[in-house]
């Protein structure tokens, strides 16, 4: 498997790209702000982009799907609550087929309502559902805390220790990180009740 994370824009974003090095395909995760820098390295890797996938459906994520389809041919990938155009919709559970690699989808709601992580072997795409060291926020049009508890606590926290955690920012002291050492060092994932969660969200 070929997986590079790319920083991209003036907001700390991370776009990926997730390759089949054998079949010649990938998929590009969010490539906003700088698709070209992204394609360049697509065919700098001999791979042909099969899928758009946006982790949501925020701009920063998505701005340069349109661009990115245009010149490759790509399928755009998005849950399907999104509102934006997409080709195939996806929900929880489905998985995306990048040559003989499977990307899953697991639905985490809570940043914005289509949102999605991502599980390919033993990396975790988090979007802007959790960062390194923090989560993403809830006070956004559509966002929703207690959503967003559900998400990290009955998702995120249930996968093994060992996953890595790749967000769709670099907000944190690094740019990624793994499930363990999100467990016991983000003070968002303290144990807490959905009410005190709720709470907590609010007052931060």
């Amino acid at each position: 498997m070929i997986f590079k994370q790319v920083p991209v824009g003036t907001f700390q974003n991370f776009a990926y790209i997730i390759g089949d090095e054998s079949a010649g395909v990938c998929a590009v995760v969010d490539p906003a702000w700088e698709p070209e820098k992204v394609l360049n390295l697509c065919d700098g890797l001999g791979l042909k982009v099969a899928y758009v996938i946006n982790t949501h459906s925020h701009p920063d994520h998505v701005e340069g799907n349109d661009k990115v389809a245009k010149r490759t041919g790509a399928k755009i990938v998005m849950h399907e609550s999104s509102r934006l155009r997409k080709d195939i919709l996806v929900k929880d559970g489905d998985e995306v087929t990048v040559g003989s690699l499977k990307i899953k989808v697991i639905h985490t709601p809570g940043h914005c309502p289509d949102s999605i992580c991502l599980l390919v072997d033993s990396r975790l795409l988090t979007g802007d559902t959790l960062f390194v060291g923090e989560c993403g926020r809830t006070d956004l049009p559509g966002s929703s805390p207690s959503q967003m508890y559900e998400s990290l606590f009955r998702k995120i926290l249930s996968l093994s220790d060992e996953i890595e955690v790749y967000p769709g920012h670099d907000y944190g002291q690094s740019p990624s990180s793994t499930i363990g050492h999100e467990r016991k060092n983000n003070y968002v994932l303290r144990q807490r009740t959905k009410d005190e969660f709720v709470k907590f969200m609010g007052e931060s």
